[in-house]
Formats: structure tokens, sequence, C-alpha cells
């Protein structure tokens, strides 16, 4: 009995009608077939006036409004049972960038590093004024072309780096980031200007809270010039007023949902961005635009003032011109805040001339020779070269053992759950985006997911967890093609930090990458062998030529 409850308690959870609508014992043998499962009439008769009971008690909870920023009380934990978080101390070791001078073309340094930059402005050869200027003039002239920025923040942003270039004149140089332009994917709050979550139901959205990463970025003297595109409500590159463009292809979208921080970044139109990733959002923009992304551990960086699509899987991180540059955002945005239930005080240590010799390495092979195109061919010319440079990974395998279909549950269930108020007032239905694969139609689907099922899907997530982290123990580092097998949704779903870097071209001419991947609060270690392979490399140095004037 108490299974049959909890499937039909599963079943009203799905039905988003009011407790005044009808509904008879036909209703529920129909029903069935969405859930797989067949009782009997006598079975129907006995749990119809519980289920009435239940849509009573749905329809009570859809009276009271839920802030948008509450976590449900069942929060994820990455941890495989018996892992300890590691006790990292603080440590963040840059390149010299004691050589680098003002180009005659200004226009040239809005593809540097944040290195190069911050050498810049600390030995004042450039004003934060300056460059904030040429950024701003960048995003004006190319943002109807890329469809990259919702809001130029113009006027903070001069604010902002007046300010910078008031406390270096005075002595008081904050770090690296002091100065320095960037932008954010508006899924980001920030005082005074909207937040549009990229979706036409909350295109005039203003939330008046600084999200904890924008204001930790702030306080080291970074200044806002953008708040980018975001796929709508975190999918894809389609927002409420376009289609985000690739600087490399513009007939091509630049992927999603971070697809303006992909797209700026790539196209020199900030100094480096934020993204969120759940199911690939950092990585595929990333990808796509050429650009250098870090996905960091689950629970490292605060979501506090995000926008959430599954509490369980969400990620904030640093979407850059080199994995340097994301250790620098990194450095400053992860940690504990108080604000998010799920975050934790680890510590963050990296080595920007650290030697990988040492490193404990593997390979997906299965995924690398199943991948005959020119992205496969790019990678495997660049495991040979790792070989000549002493690095020899070990081949391995992804687990395989586990119902991997049903885990895309988990994100639909919780994304529901978010967007519950939007499905059930029909504002659903004025998102640009209307067909099998948008997220409309992804949310309303959400309603037709048992909750059994959702905690099934956990269950399983679990033993994928353990199984990883037996896998994982044994390696540093595991190299991926970064679409490779079910690298993406295994890794997303365990909470593993992982890097994405340029690797080349396909060929159409638009860029490729390969994934670093590290264990569980290990950051620093992919981030490290990221550094060192584009030491050896200069695929990230290349820029699209559309955008170089």
């Amino acid at each position: 009995m108490i299974r049959i409850v909890l499937y039909f308690l599963a079943l009203l959870f799905l039905c988003s009608c009011a407790s005044s609508s009808k509904f008879s014992k036909r209703d529920i043998r129909s029903a069935q077939k969405l859930l797989g499962v067949e009782f009997s009439d006598q079975r129907i008769d006995t749990v119809y006036g519980y289920l009435k009971r239940n849509l009573n008690g749905y329809d009570s909870m859809h009276q009271y409004t839920v802030p948008h920023e509450t976590f449900p009380a069942i929060l994820f934990d990455p941890r495989p049972i018996g892992f300890e978080k590691p006790d990292v101390e603080d440590k963040l070791v840059v390149t010299k960038y004691d050589k680098v001078e003002l180009p005659d073309d200004l226009n040239e340094i809005a593809f540097y590093t944040i290195g190069e930059l911050a050498h810049l402005i600390k030995t004042k050869q450039i004003t934060s004024t300056e460059l904030t200027q040429l950024y701003l003039s960048r995003l004006k002239k190319y943002n109807g072309v890329l469809q990259c920025a919702i809001t130029i923040t113009e006027e903070l942003a001069l604010k902002q780096a007046a300010q910078a270039d008031a406390e270096i004149a005075s002595g008081k140089y904050k770090g690296l980031l002091h100065g320095i332009p960037f932008g954010t994917k508006d899924l980001m709050s920030v005082a005074g200007y909207k937040t549009t979550w990229g979706a036409m139901p909350y295109k005039d959205q203003e939330i008046d809270h600084t999200a904890t990463v924008i204001q930790r970025l702030f306080d080291q003297g970074a200044v806002l010039v953008a708040k980018l595109t975001s796929g709508a409500l975190a999918r894809g590159d389609v927002w409420f007023d376009g289609v985000t463009k690739n600087p490399w292809d513009t007939l091509q979208g630049a992927s999603g949902s971070s697809a303006g921080p992909g797209s700026a970044t790539s196209a020199g139109l900030v100094g480096f961005s934020l993204g969120t990733e759940t199911l690939g959002s950092i990585t595929s923009p990333s990808t796509r635009n050429g650009i250098s992304g870090h996905r960091p551990t689950y629970g490292t960086v605060s979501r506090d003032g995000v926008m959430s699509l599954s509490w369980s899987m969400d990620k904030v991180g640093p979407m850059c011109r080199s994995a340097e540059d994301c250790a620098i955002v990194y450095s400053v945005i992860e940690g504990k805040d108080p604000k998010d239930v799920t975050t934790s005080d680890i510590g963050f240590a990296y080595d920007g001339n650290a030697k990988v010799s040492n490193f404990k390495v593997a390979f997906l092979n299965e995924e690398l020779v199943k991948d005959t195109t020119s992205v496969g061919d790019n990678i495997r010319a660049v495991m040979k070269l790792l070989k000549n440079s002493g690095i020899d990974p070990t081949p391995i395998a992804l687990p395989k053992n586990l119902p991997f279909n049903a885990f895309d549950i988990i994100l639909r269930s919780e994304s529901g759950a978010m967007f519950d108020d939007l499905v059930r007032s029909g504002r659903v239905d004025v998102m640009v985006q209307q067909g099998f694969r948008s997220r409309a139609n992804s949310l309303r689907q959400s309603r037709f997911i048992p909750a059994v099922e959702y905690l099934q899907a956990n269950r399983f997530r679990s033993m994928l967890i353990e199984q990883i982290d037996d896998l994982f123990r044994e390696y540093d580092v595991i190299i991926a093609p970064t679409f490779g097998g079910r690298q993406l949704l295994i890794t997303n779903l365990t909470g593993h930090p992982v890097v994405t870097v340029p690797v080349g071209f396909d060929d159409k001419g638009r860029p490729t990458s390969i994934t670093f991947i590290s264990n569980l609060y290990e950051d620093g270690v992919a981030l490290e062998f990221a550094s060192f392979f584009q030491r050896i490399t200069s695929f990230h140095t290349a820029h699209p030529p559309l955008f170089t004037d």
C-alpha cells in the first residue's frame, strides 16, 4: 500500500491544475500509463480519496510565494563515503608579466590576459578608465553583430574605473583584478540593473541585490562593463531579443547557455567574464568560442544572487583567455559564503610554474578512439605532444553499468520546482522558444516526473559518485574530449572540476577544445595542468580575425 500511495503522490505532484478542478478515477487509470504502473480498480478506489486530499495540499502550497533564492531542505553533497575535504593553504603564483608593454594599436590589448592587463595598469602604462573606455567602445561597436550583451553598464563601469585609478594612484593597489573590466552572465544580480535571466517573462526584472561573486570582484577593484547574454533560463544561445553569435563564425550561435560570456570574451569585448554551468554551459560556449573555461568543484563558489536551474548541479565559474586567468578569477570568487549553505571553505592553491611531470595522468581512451572527426584528430595530435613533453597518460574507461538516460530527471525536476509559478501562471507561454528542445517545453514536462523517480535517480547518482571516486582517486588529472561519451554528464553529476581549453580548429575553421578533469576540491591541479599545456602550445592566443580592429 505504501508503494501505491507513493506512486500516486507523484501523480498528483505532476498535476498543474487547481484543487477546484475535478478529476475522476478514469483520469487515474489513464495517468498510470505515464508512470509505467497498473493497479486494479479496487486499488484505485482505495487511493482515490487520498489523492484528492493530496491535491488540496498541493493547492495550499500554491497560495504562498517561495523566494527564488530559497534552497530546498535536501542539499546535495558531492563527497563520496569516507571522503575528507582537503585543508589547502591559499597560494596564487602566476607567471611574470614584467616585460609587457603598451602596443601602438590599443585594440591589441583587448585580447591581453588578465596578468598582462594588470601589469599595464600597475605600472601606469594605462589607466583603468582608458582600458574601460576601450572595452565599452568595443562593446558598442560589435554588440549589434554578436548580440552578446543585454545591458552595457557604462555609468557604473566609468565610476568604478575612476575609483580604481584613484586608489592605485594613492598606492592602494589591491591585486591583479584591480581596474580590470569584466562581464557577467545575466543570471547574476547587480543592484541597480536588470537581471533578465535571458527570458522574455523576466526581461524587465530588477533584483535589488548584488550577487556574492560579483561583490567579491568589486571588492578587488574589478570593473563591470556589461551584463552578458544567457540563453533563456540557462538554455542554449537564444535569448529574448536574439541569438548570440560565435565570433569565429557569425552564422553560427555561440552555444549556451553562457553564450554572452563566451562570445564577448572571445571577441575582446571584456577582460574576462563569469558564466554558470549545470550540464555544459561553461564548457560548451568556451569550446565554441575558443576560450578557456573553468567549471569549479560543486559548492566552492557561492550562488547567492544567481538564478537557480538545478540546486544540486549549478556552478559558477570564470571564462577567460587563459587557464591562468581562470585561476586568478577563481582565487577571488571561491570560498565559504553564509548566504549559500552549500559552500565550503577549502582553500585554493595554484602555481603557474608548477612542474606537472610528477602528476599521475590518465585519458579517456574509448571516447578518443570513437571520435574520428577533425576534433578527434586535434586531440590525438595533442596527446603525442604531451608524450613528447614527458607526460604519458594511462588509458582508462568511464563506468557504464548505470541508467544514464535517467539522470536528466534530476535537472528537469529541480528546474520544474524552481519555475513552478512560471508554468502554472501560463507566463511560460511567452518565452521565445516553444519547440521540443526548448526550456519552456522542458519546464512543462517536469510536472510529469514522479517524485519517486527523482529520488531513485539521486540514489543512482550516489552510486555513480562512488564509482567515479574509485576511478579518480588513482590520478591527479584525467584528459578527455570535451564532448566525448558521457564525460560532461558524469562530471556535472559528481561535481568534479574541469578546465576546458582551445586545441586548434575543425575542418570548418571553428575552435575545438580539450578538457582536463581533477579530483574534488583540487581545482588548482587541473588549472596547473592546463597552464602547462598552454605554455607548450599557442592555441589560446588565436583570436577571431573579424574583431581585431
